[in-house]
């Protein structure tokens, strides 16, 4: 079969701030067959993402492409000009970002965005170009489609967000799409929809793609071949078969052993050597919390539908890790601003170390400012691009320590080291530093406050394995050494499975399910737990087909991010274990499963550990 697209030696450089040429990629070449996806996976500056825009022939700010060929359909994409250029983009060839966050228009309605590329292509307009919207959205199962499409961007969540600019890359319905780490910010569940949207858009639509990932679980499931890239080049390349059951370059072997395995019952969390929290050690207390997106009325009362977060009622004890799990917009993140005063709660009661803590961040003492920090999933949009690294490190130490220039010096060191890097990165700006570099940055200016707790929002979910398991380990030994605690906001439950203490299981906006890890992720559990855990992809090549069929028997599809209108089991609309008239018609009762587990549920634990036990022995 002829190839869509063709690469053929590709060189593309880079020129840093102080004059320094970086090649990329170095003589890059592979081919894209119709209906064929071909991974690019590999570390964080391996030249993924430059390979994968080139056939856009597009090369990003402070970058050249100097050689090598790239062919869609037999026409050099490097020799057309500026405008057959944007004709060929998002008519025959579509990106989807990473970062739906920073690639969405903050003031433009998501159905205009989604839109946009039928107008601008003469594809359709008017009612004809809002039907084929709101049918992508179904699609892509977002919720609402409707009244999503007259929404802006920051009213959907980071999952929602993702889908929709799958929607923005098939309107125009591509022959290739280009796929950079289409998956990272969406939670398992939401994942499975997408990455089987992904798969039926390809071989419904004729299309090919290019899939650049650091998930290989998530590789397995899509690819047909797999590329592995090094410091520019490709280092080894087959089929998915070949490279996930039979690898061959030792660099392939590395980014297999740091994948994580899906969470096992039988395993104990990574703890520090210390005694045991205790009840009465509690750091931060949260009390009945509500908190919504919408602006409350003039007269009248915030709905409870539009209520993220519906009395959340949890503990943070001193120097353990909390971690905090669920689908995204089930209210994780808007849990976590709250703690940090970022984001108002309609209702509900914080306490720290014992006292009151005031709701926004400008009402709270300084000191109060300085003992909770947050460390956010994306470190490009909370690091100042225009100042040096020494001042964004500087910043609290002067801030809450009022030191002098040269005591920021030595200290901006310190910290530095602390977290695995050297001191010259001091002179260097965050664009001069990979994503994990950067991250560990966001870590050092967060320690450098001396926090009691510190709230982690998807900080590993944008990094690749290899980068990711360094910072695990990096912040196992900052807990350790600073004896502090960590609220861990993630989707990703291998990862919680290797550093919490407790996980607490958010759906709807309620805790649903809380307790040790070990006890959380083992039957009996909640069944939304039991949809999450079946939902993490295992590292085998048919993986997805066959979880799809256990995941919709368990609940499957998609959060839709809206609460029912009533105080009964929130789950009760997907729970294969719903019961009439029960579930539906009064809230679940607090079930003790023992040694600190209590799950929220109308089943009996007998009944659930019944169920769940011979399904759920993998997990």
């Amino acid at each position: 079969m002829t190839a869509l697209l063709r690469i053929e030696e590709l060189v593309v450089e880079a020129r840093t701030p102080t004059g320094a040429v970086i090649t990329i990629a170095d003589n890059v070449s592979l081919e894209i067959r119709p209906r064929e996806v071909v991974a690019l996976i590999g570390e964080s500056g391996a030249g993924k993402t430059t390979v994968a825009l080139s056939a856009l022939g597009y090369a990003r700010p402070g970058t050249q492409i100097i050689g090598g060929r790239v062919f869609l359909d037999d026409v050099d994409v490097l020799k057309l000009s500026s405008r057959q250029r944007r004709e060929l983009r998002g008519k025959d060839v579509a990106y989807v970002a990473q970062s739906a966050q920073a690639s969405l228009n903050p003031a433009i309605p998501i159905g205009e965005q989604v839109g946009e590329g039928l107008v601008i292509h003469g594809i359709s307009d008017g009612e004809e170009a809002e039907r084929r919207v709101i049918d992508l959205l179904t699609t892509l199962d977002l919720p609402d489609p409707p009244a999503l499409v007259e929404r802006y961007p920051h009213q959907a969540s980071g999952g929602q967000q993702q889908r929709i600019m799958m929607a923005m890359a098939m309107s125009c319905g591509p022959k290739l799409l280009v796929l950079d780490e289409p998956t990272t910010a969406l939670d398992v569940t939401t994942q499975i929809e997408v990455l089987k949207a992904i798969k039926d858009a390809i071989q419904d639509r004729h299309m090919a793609a290019i899939y650049v990932s650091h998930d290989l679980a998530v590789v397995a499931q899509v690819a047909d071949r797999i590329l592995v890239m090094n410091g520019g080049r490709v280092v080894e390349e087959g089929t998915a078969d070949e490279i996930l059951n039979n690898p061959q370059d030792d660099y392939t072997k590395l980014l297999l052993s740091a994948v994580r395995p899906p969470p096992n019952t039988g395993a104990k969390p990574v703890t520090v050597a210390e005694p045991e929290a205790k009840s009465d050690n509690v750091l931060l207390r949260i009390k009945s919390v509500c908190a919504t997106y919408e602006r409350p009325p003039l007269f009248g009362t915030i709905k409870r539908e539009q209520q993220v977060l519906q009395d959340v009622t949890l503990d943070v004890r001193a120097q353990e890790v909390l971690a905090v799990v669920g689908e995204s917009g089930c209210g994780k993140s808007t849990l976590a601003r709250v703690v940090a005063g970022l984001h108002p709660a309609l209702s509900g009661e914080l306490e720290f170390s014992g006292e009151t803590l005031r709701g926004s961040v400008a009402d709270r003492q300084l000191d109060t400012l300085r003992k909770i920090q947050i460390v956010f999933q994306s470190p490009d949009l909370s690091l100042n691009p225009e100042h040096l690294v020494e001042k964004s490190l500087g910043r609290p130490l002067e801030l809450y320590f009022d030191m002098t220039a040269a005591e920021r010096r030595d200290r901006v060191d310190e910290l530095l080291e602390s977290v695995g890097l050297d001191t010259d990165f001091a002179g260097r700006y965050p664009g001069e530093l990979s994503g994990g570099e950067r991250q560990r940055l966001s870590l050092a200016r967060a320690f450098a406050a001396k926090p009691e707790l510190v709230l982690c929002d998807e900080v590993l979910s944008s990094l690749d394995t290899v980068v990711a398991a360094s910072v695990l380990d990096l912040m196992r030994d900052l807990r350790q050494r600073f004896q502090v605690a960590y609220m861990f906001i993630s989707h990703d439950l291998s990862t919680v499975a290797t550093i919490a203490d407790r996980v607490a299981v958010l759906y709807a906006g309620r805790v649903v399910d809380i307790g040790p890890t070990e006890r959380v992720f083992a039957a009996p559990h909640h069944p939304y737990t039991s949809l999450l855990i079946a939902s993490v992809p295992a590292l085998r090549l048919d993986w997805l087909d066959t979880a799809l069929e256990d995941h919709a028997a368990k609940g499957g599809g998609a959060f839709a991010g809206v609460m029912p209108r009533d105080s009964a089991c929130p789950f009760r609309t997907r729970c294969p274990l719903m019961m009439p008239g029960i579930c539906d018609g009064e809230p679940p009762p607090a079930r003790q499963a023992g040694d600190d587990h209590v799950i929220h549920c109308h089943r009996e634990i007998d009944e659930l550990a019944a169920y769940q036990q011979p399904v759920d022995g993998h997990a």
